[in-house]
């Protein structure tokens, strides 16, 4: 079973932008282009609870130690669970060489050298969110950080300032980056661990059961589980699955739960009453009792942001011995301190949906909480976004628990009798009928369903589904793929159409393709690379008919260049019509087909800034004859493309092409006099244009007069604006002299600091569309 550790996770690493994304190996990880060699060097790793964060850096340390990253001599790592227990104060070589590893001999000279070596070491802090809990992060105040006694956290601190070890290498994970950016406030490199992709599900349940009974029928059983399948790209819920598969397959049952909380429900029962012949009464209520207060303390433990505690502080032994005995919890050492020489130990939970489940069952079974106050657990606000919920999945767990009251699982985890009483349910459904389901932000929403779909009551489930709006954004939300399965789940029951906005949502292409063969899903956005992929599939799978559908339902309009990879998106796009036209010919017998985006892309904007834009520009123009509806062309950025005088030359070259041209701005994007030329030789060839914006250029007189010449051949145009350009009255006077054979021309702004303001004043004197 160890061999399920081989399967390796997608690195993502994004850019500055927070937009791009690429697959990284191992050995990339430090890599940082344009670095400062003498700098410390922030690099985070963020994932959601159970992606892997711990077995990746663990897999560094254990790559390092056999030979890669030879870049660092020293490797220090630290689980954060472990040292924010025990409030004690150290020195930096407290930290590196009693705290982490004790050298045999030579401390002091190998103290020495990490200080004048600090560039060859790399610290390494696992879980950033349990060192910092949701306290306020403390700078470092030592006057001599290298010698001064500090806690952990601000030892921290003094090498994320620079203070201590600078030039060293931080390596942090964490499960959110807004935790991140209350500590650190420079990164010099984040990247993203999204889990298992589908095919890398299916090759470690495989691994899982290679060699065992079961192993024909695992893969199958997970899969017909929809819902408990697309868990699985959590691998530490992978895992769990796998492990609780085979004890299905061991009791001969035919199928696996249908919700999180009944799998979980299943797991803690079987564990305190394993079977009917070893556990009596007397154990029973034992366990049951030991379990009730487990299950407070993971409660307590999840309000403080914590997993872990020093274990002379639980309540007794029995209950540490309960928790180890059934998996609940895992030991681990303190390592001995140099000032007291005494060691200590701890306990944290197994993982963290043990420790979320554990919470939400002591909010069902603990006499102390009422009825009403459950409701605030579950609520769900629809404009604030909540803090981050150190305990997010509680909410799932006690909606799902709540419908769950009368299930013999569920009776048998207590020895006080549960009351089998609706007045809980009946609450719930009270407050989901009153809740405004159309004002909740998305976030919100997706909460909402998952915890609905854990209920899996009807009534509720069809009463959700029938108050969705009809248009769904859940543009910049991060879908995973159980998010995707219940919204999919959702969409089902409603017979309303909806259109689906899915850009930046990392949505895998799985979930995607899913979607979109809802049927009542008419029309969606998402992120063109993503798009492009799932048309590959398709093609490639030979699903002809999907790949009709789902291009007919893409909607493309208005579409933004913001990076060099939008513009190789679209134009991967344009490529990819020719291949999409004979897939759909050859399926439907249709002689002619275009891809509807791009036949009704009506506006695009273009915004790359100074430095791509020039290079993304001239990459755009060639593919803009390819869009014939395009009525509106905006290069005017806050960041300015600068595209210049070459690309006013490109682009004047397709101006034939682009027959439905209404509106052109080209604002800010320093075209001088030369530009304009060659622009005003190509103007009357945009048959439609209304608006052209050269607003804050460089051009002169000899620009505005080309402009002049042409005025009157463009019969369309409605609006000129020239403001804030290097036009004096000499061009000013040109151009008003054109503008009285143009009565089509409605206004005409012209308003430039080299423009006399008496000469300007005169103009619009004689002709009153020119406005000053």
């Amino acid at each position: 079973k160890n061999s399920v550790k081989s399967v390796e996770k997608d690195l993502v690493n994004y850019s500055q932008q927070g937009k791009e994304k690429a697959v990284l190996e191992r050995s990339q990880i430090f890599e940082i282009p344009g670095g400062k060699e003498l700098e410390t060097k922030v690099i985070v790793v963020l994932g959601k609870a159970g992606m892997g964060k711990s077995i990746l850096v663990q897999k560094i340390c254990q790559d390092w130690s056999n030979g890669e990253f030879p870049q660092f001599e020293f490797v220090f790592w630290f689980d954060c669970k472990q040292i924010s227990l025990p409030e004690k104060w150290y020195s930096l070589k407290d930290l590196l060489l009693d705290f982490f590893v004790k050298p045999q001999e030579g401390s002091k000279e190998i103290f020495e050298y990490i200080l004048q070596n600090s560039t060859k070491v790399l610290l390494v802090f696992d879980g950033l969110e349990e060192l910092c809990g949701h306290e306020n992060f403390p700078h470092c105040s030592a006057s001599q950080p290298n010698k001064d006694l500090c806690r952990v956290k601000e030892l921290l601190s003094g090498f994320i300032q620079k203070k201590i070890l600078n030039g060293c290498t931080l390596l942090l994970t964490a499960r959110t980056k807004d935790k991140v950016c209350q500590y650190v406030s420079k990164v010099d490199k984040a990247i993203e661990i999204v889990g298992f992709s589908p095919w890398q599900r299916e090759l470690y349940i495989t691994k899982y059961f290679e060699g065992l009974p079961s192993c024909n029928n695992a893969l199958n059983l997970i899969k017909e589980s929809e819902y408990l399948f697309s868990h699985c790209y959590s691998p530490v819920m992978c895992r769990f699955v796998c492990f609780l598969c085979e004890t299905v397959l061991e009791m001969g049952d035919k199928g696996l739960p249908s919700t999180l909380t009944m799998l979980y429900l299943k797991f803690v029962q079987q564990k305190i009453m394993p079977t009917r012949t070893d556990v009596t009464d007397v154990t029973l209520m034992q366990n049951q009792e030991d379990l009730a207060t487990l299950a407070c303390i993971a409660w307590y433990l999840g309000e403080k942001h914590q997993s872990a505690m020093k274990s002379d502080l639980l309540p007794s032994k029995k209950v540490r011995e309960f928790a180890l005995k059934y998996g609940f919890f895992l030991p681990f050492a303190f390592p001995k301190h140099s000032g007291t020489g005494e060691e200590e130990f701890g306990t944290m939970f197994s993982d963290f949906v043990i420790q979320n489940f554990l919470g939400a069952l002591h909010l069902m079974l603990a006499e102390g909480i009422k009825d009403k106050s459950l409701l605030k657990y579950l609520s769900f606000p629809s404009k604030k976004k909540k803090p981050y919920n150190w305990l997010h999945l509680v909410p799932r767990f006690l909606a799902g628990l709540l419908f769950l009251q009368d299930d013999t699982y569920f009776f048998s985890l207590s020895n006080k009798g549960v009351k089998k009483s609706t007045k809980k349910q009946k609450m719930l459904l009270k407050y989901i009928k009153r809740l405004q389901i159309n004002n909740l932000c998305p976030e919100r929403l997706l909460e909402l369903l998952h915890c609905i779909y854990e209920t899996q009551n009807n009534y509720l489930l069809q009463h959700v589904a029938l108050r969705l709006k009809p248009d769904l954004s859940f543009l910049g939300i991060v879908l995973t793929p159980p998010d995707v399965h219940v919204l999919s789940s959702t969409l089902k029951r409603s017979r309303k159409e909806f259109s689906l906005d899915l850009q930046n949502s990392s949505i895998d292409m799985h979930g995607l393709k899913g979607l979109v063969s809802l049927k009542n899903v008419t029309s969606f956005r998402a992120s063109l690379s993503d798009t492009i992929r799932l048309w590959k599939y398709l093609e490639q799978t030979k699903d002809y008919e999907l790949l009709r559908v789902s291009t007919e339902k893409f909607v493309l309009d208005p579409f933004k260049a913001k990076t060099m990879k939008d513009v190789s998106d679209l134009s991967d796009l344009v490529e990819m019509q020719e291949i999409i036209i004979n897939c759909v010919q050859d399926a439907s017998g249709c002689s002619s087909y275009e891809i509807p985006a791009i036949k009704n892309l009506r506006k695009l904007e273009f915004a790359l800034g100074p430095v791509c834009g020039l290079q993304g520009f001239l990459k755009l123009v060639e593919i803009l004859a390819a869009f014939p509806s395009l009525q509106h062309l905006d290069l005017d950025a806050l960041s300015e493309n600068g595209i210049g005088d070459e690309g006013a030359k490109s682009l004047s070259e397709v101006f034939p092409t682009l027959t439905s041209l209404e509106t052109l701005n080209l604002s800010q994007n320093k075209i001088t006099d030369v530009g304009a030329e060659k622009l005003a030789t190509a103007l009357p060839s945009l048959s439609s244009l209304t608006t052209l914006s050269l607003y804050n250029n460089s051009i002169c007189d000899f620009g505005a007069e080309n402009l002049a010449k042409v005025l009157p051949a463009m019969a369309s145009l409605r609006v000129l604006d020239v403001q804030y350009n290097k036009i004096t009255d000499v061009g000013a006077q040109q151009l008003t002299d054109s503008l009285r054979k143009c009565p089509h021309i409605k206004n005409l702004v012209m308003w430039n600091p080299t423009i006399p303001y008496g000469v300007l004043e005169h103009l619009q004197q004689l002709d009153s569309r020119i406005s000053v």
